[in-house]
């Protein structure tokens, strides 16, 4: 009885009532930088998103998955909530292995991912300096913040030297210079990370930004074991709801790939995702079938404002991360550098395409 008193329709009404459901329906949004999870949900609803392909290949032997999202029209991304580009998301269960552990085709695999767009969006010609400023996005004293620090750290920069020694230091013909900066975040600099990192660009004008930084996601399943890399730029703290200055070719000047793992997950979603379980149960019951149904009825945005309205005002806004994180961050700054060292050597060693 209690159940069905707290369940009825008259109980869920005054919170999704009709004033509120035409602008809740509009500004409705699944908390999540994944390309991939804003495809699914229109998919979950058998809404067939025009100008969005989305293609996916899974190597079963080692357990890695590549879904490729690629958004060709200006109505695609505008649906999509995102600019239009191309969005390789990796998963894999070794992503927060040690490296010694972890597989090397996934190292590879990452590898192959950030080429790709890195020659989609320039040409480099044999003999010619290629320069990349990496930019490790993040806050170092906030543990799920910190990958894009993490990842700075283990870099094999070599900027410094090319210019001391010149290109034939390196031993080789085919060179990338590689410089990296920690911009930090405004509450620690004062200044926008759009700022410092287009006042770098100015004076060092690189060919192409590599920018890594968490993110937030939609499923749970899916922290600190999925990798997103995409071409359209990054936009730093937008996982939580802190937008900041976008980093893109349009605001920098130069072609910037954003590089991604989720750390977080909003906790709404995740109360959500139990009343979905709940409901189900609800269904299995003889008893408790209608209530079930009545539920079931609803929409994701209703359902999800609903839970928002639960759980306010103690846990709306809150993000939840795995109680082992600090070791899942630095395993996984680990893999994203071992994969872009072996990158900058192989493009070195002359086997860029």
């Amino acid at each position: 009885d209690k159940l069905w008193l707290l369940f009825t329709p008259v109980s869920i009404t005054p919170l999704i009532d009709t004033e509120k459901r035409e602008a809740m329906m509009k500004n409705y949004s699944v908390r999540t930088d994944l390309a991939l999870e804003e495809k699914e949900r229109f998919a979950s609803d058998n809404v067939e998103v025009q100008g969005v392909v989305l293609e996916e290949e899974y190597d079963e032997e080692n357990e890695i998955r590549l879904t490729r999202v690629v958004i060709e029209t200006e109505n695609g991304a505008k649906i999509m909530g995102k600019p239009t580009g191309i969005y390789l998301t990796l998963e894999s269960p070794d992503l927060a292995l040690e490296v010694e552990e972890n597989s090397r085709v996934l190292q590879e695999r990452i590898c192959d991912c950030i080429r790709e767009l890195i020659f989609h969006k320039i040409s480099c010609e044999d003999g010619k300096e290629l320069k990349i400023l990496f930019v490790g996005l993040g806050n170092r004293a906030v543990t799920p913040d910190a990958l894009g620090p993490y990842v700075a750290d283990h870099l094999e920069v070599n900027r410094h030297i090319v210019k001391e020694y010149g290109k034939y230091a390196m031993r080789t013909e085919q060179l990338i210079v590689l410089s990296a900066i920690v911009p930090g975040v405004m509450g620690q600099t004062g200044m926008e990370t759009a700022e410092i990192v287009r006042g770098i660009v100015h004076e060092t004008k690189p060919d192409l930004i590599l920018a890594v930084d968490a993110l937030a996601a939609r499923n749970s399943r899916r922290l600190n074991r999925t990798i997103q890399i995409a071409d359209t730029g990054i936009h730093p703290g937008s996982g939580v709801g802190n937008y900041r200055n976008a980093m893109t070719e349009e605001s920098l000047g130069v072609p910037v790939i954003g590089i991604g793992v989720p750390t977080v997950v909003d906790a709404a979603t995740i109360v959500n995702d139990t009343m979905e379980n709940f409901i189900t149960a609800l269904e299995q019951s003889q008893a408790l079938r209608s209530t079930g149904e009545i539920l079931r009825s609803y929409s994701a945005a209703e359902k999800y404002e609903f839970v928002k309205e639960l759980i306010s005002p103690h846990l709306n806004g809150m993000f939840v991360t795995p109680k082992d994180v600090d070791e899942m961050v630095h395993q996984i700054s680990h893999t994203i550098a071992a994969s872009l060292n072996l990158l900058f050597s192989d493009i070195n060693a002359g086997e860029s395409e």
